[in-house]
């Protein structure tokens, strides 16, 4: 078995997956002049008369559902459960799918890297010195209520988001200075001297509230009411903590838009919640949802022989992931007095054997993550080049000799299950941070035993913790699996209430100032954040602002190898493993474009209802 933890993502606007970026540069090179689209470093693949994404189907059908399991998860969004459609706020479980009722200034193309073009917004004017932003706003745009979305709505969305969002979001904005709306069509936004290279990108991404609904409401409140919206879907039904349905907005403003175009075609779409992986499987081997990403490697080894698949009802694929894989591990609490010495959680890591572990019970299927950018150009190797060096060299003072050597990577173990080298390499470490071994109990320096509980809201990984746990305590040290429940999961995690807990996040292919909200020193003392280790390294900032404000795609490439070597050389998580590809299981009831977008499944954004199909396999 091999289930990959929730992985998180910022999902914000309709159609936006992760925040991109922008050049102050850019904004020079495109000084007082109206644009139809924004990228990192100014190439855009689309003129401004383009009539639709290459990768959608215009003529794509309209109708039918779309049901499956959350699989991905942003802001305050557990997957295990909901108990709020507030979703871009701290407290609460929010539901699935909610980003869909929202409008966004501009939207991504996934078949490029970072750029966005104009939704709410049909061109933006960019000052000299890149400080300045200026949306110019669709009269059409409408609410769900029918009123107008204005310049008004935008500004006050944007400083409610920076002021009191979640903090995946309020840390990342925090230097947007001002949004203000001048007239009903016009919305000028500031950010302050030395702001991120990607923050004007990442805020044209977000999601789009009306004021007025606002003005009797309470922003930071868990609430099942569907706030108004302006997207392509609504709330429809839903039943708090197992499913949730969005309805598709018939008369949708922005549904004749270049952006829109072949996209948002099923009239619903639902989201079943699961608490239990053997019974979500089991509920679509039943057809109660029919669209499935599988994550369990003996799953779709082995499980796949049910009748459906037999009669060609349920298909089978694998769909190339050109994305940076993740960085999925379990995260070791560095705030814990136990796990601040890097030997003490480098030792931790030499307990868990992936070879043992991928043959025994994965079937082989993965490879072992050694990089915070794995599968990408992003991951360094080998010893650092000239450029890496620039870097690297100033902050020598406070990283390790390491990080100027070869690249580390997590040794390979005899596939024994107790490679008697490695833990005898993990007794030695714990030695060299002054633990003492008393009685087959591993003691840190102030006499206090090491112990190590397991957190989770899932017993998926419990197969592979078991192993990890008995090897932990031939060297003396105790480990223990805590299983909660999701909310209480969600509030700890938020609490850094943990010693360890695994958790995947996932990587745009243009990172910049959200890496902050994982790696930065502010936000490990942020509740809320993702930076679930605690990392809070003055070298580790620097890198992270120069990954932020990186002026080239290389230079972007050079900061984020050394940033990995870095990250790496801290021991902060035990790395897990990876797949190059996802595996896709789906009843056969649904059309696709045949040649899909290079960064993304596009599942349901560009994927429509075939009838025919439908009628063919009896579920019609």
């Amino acid at each position: 078995m091999s289930p990959a933890p929730t992985r998180r993502c910022l999902v914000l606007g309709a159609g936006a997956l992760a925040g991109a970026a922008c050049l102050p540069g850019a904004g020079r090179a495109q000084a007082l002049r109206a644009v139809h689209g924004l990228s990192s470093f100014g190439d855009l693949k689309y003129p401004a008369d383009f009539q639709n994404f290459d990768y959608v189907n215009p003529a794509a059908p309209h109708g039918g559902r779309f049901s499956a399991q959350i699989s991905s998860t942003f802001g305050n969004q557990n997957g295990n459960t909901f108990n709020t459609l507030n979703v871009y706020v701290l407290r609460g479980d929010g539901a699935a799918g909610m980003n869909l009722t929202f409008d966004s200034l501009m939207v991504r193309a996934l078949d490029e890297p970072d750029a966005l073009y104009g939704l709410v917004a049909r061109a933006v004017e960019v000052s000299e010195d890149g400080l300045t932003y200026t949306f110019r706003l669709r009269p059409q745009a409408r609410f769900h209520d029918g009123s107008r979305l204005t310049a008004r709505d935008v500004a006050v969305s944007l400083k409610l988001l920076r002021d009191k969002g979640h903090p995946e979001i309020s840390q990342v904005i925090r230097d947007m200075a001002d949004a203000v709306a001048p007239d009903e069509g016009t919305v000028v936004v500031t950010f302050a001297p030395g702001r991120s290279r990607d923050l004007p990108l990442f805020v044209a991404q977000l999601p789009i509230f009306s004021a007025t609904y606002y003005e009797t409401k309470d922003f930071e409140a868990s609430s099942l009411e569907p706030p108004l919206g302006s997207g392509p879907y609504q709330v429809g039904r839903l039943d708090v903590g197992r499913f949730i349905e969005l309805e598709r907005v018939r008369d949708y403003w922005a549904a004749d838009l270049p952006v829109n175009v072949g996209q948002n075609n099923f009239d619903s779409i639902r989201y079943e919640y699961f608490r239990d992986r053997q019974v979500a499987f089991e509920a679509f081997k039943s057809g109660a949802f029919t669209y499935r990403e599988e994550f369990t490697a003996r799953i779709w080894a082995t499980g796949y022989d049910f009748p459906s698949v037999k009669e060609g009802r349920v298909l089978r694929t694998t769909v190339a992931d050109a994305t940076p894989s993740g960085t999925q591990g379990w995260w070791i609490n560095g705030r814990r007095e136990q796990f601040r010495d890097p030997r003490v959680r480098e030792a931790i890591g030499l307990c868990f054997d992936f070879e043992w572990t991928n043959r025994n019970l994965m079937y082989d299927a993965y490879t072992r993550t050694a990089s915070f950018f794995e599968n990408s150009d992003l991951k360094a190797t080998g010893k650092p080049s000239t450029e890496e060096l620039a870097l690297l060299d100033p902050l020598r003072d406070g990283l390790p000799a390491e990080v100027f050597g070869e690249a580390w990577r997590p040794p390979v173990s005899d596939g024994s299950g107790q490679d008697r080298a490695l833990l005898s390499r993990a007794v030695a470490l714990l030695r060299e941070a002054g633990c003492t071994r008393e009685g087959g109990t591993i003691r840190l320096p102030n006499g206090k035993p090491i112990e190590i509980e397991f957190l989770d809201a899932d017993p998926a990984l419990e197969p592979h913790t078991h192993p990890f746990i008995r090897n932990l305590g031939l060297i003396g040290i105790k480990g223990t699996i805590r299983q909660v429940d999701p909310s209480q999961y969600q509030a700890r995690l938020n609490d850094f209430e943990f010693d360890v807990t695994s958790r995947r996040f996932s990587n745009g292919v243009t990172p910049g100032a959200e890496l902050r909200q994982a790696y930065g020193s502010r936000a490990a003392g942020t509740p809320g954040s993702n930076n679930l280790a605690g990392i809070a390294s003055p070298a580790i900032d620097a890198l992270l602002d120069r990954v932020a404000d990186a002026a080239s795609r290389q230079d972007l490439t050079t900061a984020c190898r050394a940033l990995d070597r870095v990250l790496r050389a801290g021991r902060y998580w035990v790395p897990m493993w990876y797949s190059g590809s996802h595996r896709l299981a789906v009843w056969d009831v649904y059309g696709r474009p045949a040649a899909g977008p290079k960064y993304g499944l596009g599942a349901p954004a560009i994927w429509w209802f075939d009838a025919e199909k439908a009628r063919r396999i009896g579920r019609n």
